[in-house]
């Protein structure tokens, strides 16, 4: 295990495990900072659990901090009859917000804000865009465009031909090709920016240890079709929610460009672009990301 470099701010944070049944998932989820504090639910991406959120949550004391583990992945298990499709997901997060009693403490702390970084951006869109109602909405390395468009869909056409040979093998096997830790590597490489050599292990650490934390195969790869399927500009016109986009100048998965043509659809969006980094901001730059959120959330405050 590699000592995490947000250790030390994160430590000072109090943390709380809590187990619940949300539509049909046991469902996980962890509440970091005061409970008297403005309340962040915050959705992880692909492949991920809580723990990659967890940097950012270091860059953030004084917030009541919520992030579930989604189901399929982590701690969470799979949805019981229902295709892990974005529907399911976002009817889930609404399930989950009114399970953790996010709203009625939100009306003793100046209201809630919901963020979700990668494939976690296109579940919160969707869950705002039918009708969830949080007071802001961030979305951190938003999925802003088709992933099999643009220059990065030779990369995305090879993920999905990994990903359907995991789910034409025999049950053993596709999982042992899904948690394969070259190719866990070769992504965790590829969207690593940072030069810091013991951020990079760090990194390769978290992605090495969290990164193949399932138990349902068929959750894995039908969340994966859901994740290229579908991006944040389907839902951005029906948002009037006050958002926040934080994205990185080098996204390997959506280019900056995108990002720009992205945030006129939404009805009242702001752009705030983290310069040298990739799709990792929540490792690489989590104070940046942090002090975009305080801003937003606090505004002349922050």
């Amino acid at each position: 295990m590699i000592a995490s470099p947000y250790a030390a701010d994160l430590e000072r944070i109090p943390v709380r495990e809590h187990r619940a049944p949300v539509l049909g998932s046991e469902t996980a989820w962890w509440e970091y900072g005061p409970e008297d504090a403005p309340v962040i639910v915050a959705v992880h991406g692909f492949r991920g659990d809580h723990h990659g959120l967890e940097p950012i949550v270091a860059k953030l004391p004084g917030y009541r901090v919520l992030i579930p583990d989604l189901p399929g992945f982590g701690a969470s298990a799979a949805f019981a009859g229902r295709p892990h499709d974005i529907d399911a997901y976002a009817d889930w997060l609404v399930a989950f917000i009114d399970a953790a009693g996010v709203t009625d403490a939100a009306a003793r702390t100046g209201g809630w804000t919901l963020l979700g970084h990668s494939f976690g951006s296109i579940v919160t869109s969707a869950a705002v865009a039918s009708g969830l109602a949080p007071d802001r909405l961030i979305l951190l390395n938003p999925i802003g465009a088709p992933a099999l468009e643009g220059p990065r869909a030779i990369m995305t056409r090879l993920a999905v031909a990994y990903y359907r040979a995991a789910a034409a093998l025999p049950e053993r096997a596709g999982f042992a090709l899904l948690r394969n830790g070259a190719i866990v590597r070769v992504m965790s490489v590829t969207m690593a920016k940072t030069r810091d050599p013991e951020l990079r292990r760090f990194i390769h650490d978290q992605h090495d240890r969290y990164f193949s934390a399932f138990d349902d195969r068929d959750a894995v790869l039908q969340a994966f079709e859901a994740s290229v399927g579908h991006d944040v500009r389907e839902y951005a016109p029906g948002i009037a929610t006050p958002t926040l986009l934080v994205v990185a100048e080098d996204d390997d998965v959506t280019p900056i460009e995108a990002q720009y043509r992205l945030r006129p659809l939404f009805e009242d969006a702001t752009l705030a672009v983290i310069p040298d980094v990739g799709h990792l901001i929540h490792y690489e730059t989590p104070g940046e990301a942090a002090g975009h959120i305080r801003v937003f959330v606090e505004g002349e405050r922050a």
